[in-house]
C-alpha cells in the first residue's frame, strides 16, 4: 500500500531534500503547502484569489481558506496513491481538520516524521548561508573570518536579511511555538517518530526509512 507521510521539520533541517528523497523512493505525490499557495495564486483560481485578499492587506490567511486550499490538493490525489505533506499542517485546528477529511475519505495518515536538530546546529548553517550578489550563486560559509568571493564571477558574497543570526533566531522559535503543539497532537496518536536530523542527507534519510 502506498504511504501517506507529514514531514515536520524546522529551517535548516534539510526537510526539502528530505522530502525530495522520499518523492522519488517511494513515488509520492509532494504536497508543498508552498508550491500549492503559489499555484492557486499564479492560476488565479477561486481559492487563490480568497487567499490573495488577505495577502494584499498584509494579513495572514485564515485556517478556514489554508484547509481548504490544502484538502483541495490532498482529495485530489488518487485514493490508491500516497502523499508527503510538507509545510501542513501548521497547528492542532488544520490536523483535526485534516485527519476528519481523510478519516471521511478513508485514507489517514500513516506516519508523522519530525527531522529533529539541535537549535545551536540550525543556527550555525542558517547562519552560513550566503547569495553572490552579482550572479546569486548560494554558497555555504561557516566560521568567522570574512565570507570569500564567488567562485563564478568573483562577485562579492552577502547574507539575506531573513538568514541574519537575529532573524534566524526568530525564525526557529516561530517555528518552535507553531510545531510543539502539532507534534504533541501525533504523538498522542502514535504516529510520530522523531528522526535525528544533524547527520549527513544519507544518514537522516537512512533514518526514516528505518521509521518506515
Amino acid at each position: 500500500a502506498s504511504l501517506r507521510l507529514v514531514l515536520f521539520g524546522p529551517p535548516g533541517a534539510g526537510k526539502g531534500t528530505q522530502a525530495q528523497l522520499l518523492t522519488d523512493c517511494y513515488h509520492l505525490a509532494h504536497v508543498s503547502s508552498g508550491d500549492i499557495f503559489r499555484h492557486n495564486l499564479r492560476q488565479g483560481t477561486p481559492l487563490g484569489l480568497r487567499a490573495k485578499e488577505y495577502m494584499d492587506r498584509g494579513e495572514l490567511v485564515p485556517d478556514e481558506v489554508v484547509i481548504d486550499i490544502m484538502l483541495d490538493k490532498i482529495l485530489s490525489i488518487p485514493s490508491e496513491d500516497g502523499f508527503i505533506l510538507d509545510g501542513f499542517p501548521r497547528n492542532t485546528w488544520q490536523a483535526e481538520q485534516l485527519e476528519s477529511a481523510l478519516t471521511a475519505g478513508s485514507r489517514a495518515v500513516d506516519r508523522v516524521l519530525h527531522i529533529d536538530v539541535a537549535e545551536e546546529e540550525l543556527a550555525r548553517r542558517l547562519g552560513g548561508r550566503f547569495v553572490c550578489r552579482e550572479c546569486q550563486a548560494p554558497y555555504t560559509h561557516l566560521g568567522g573570518a570574512p565570507a570569500p568571493n564567488c567562485e563564478r564571477c568573483n562577485g562579492e558574497l552577502y547574507q539575506r536579511d531573513d538568514d541574519r543570526p537575529e532573524a534566524v533566531q526568530k525564525r526557529i522559535n516561530v517555528y518552535r511555538e507553531e510545531t510543539t503543539p502539532v507534534l504533541a497532537f501525533y504523538r498522542d496518536r502514535g504516529l510520530l517518530v522523531d528522526i535525528p536530523g544533524q547527520e549527513a542527507v544519507d544518514g537522516v534519510f537512512k533514518h526514516i526509512v528505518e521509521a518506515l
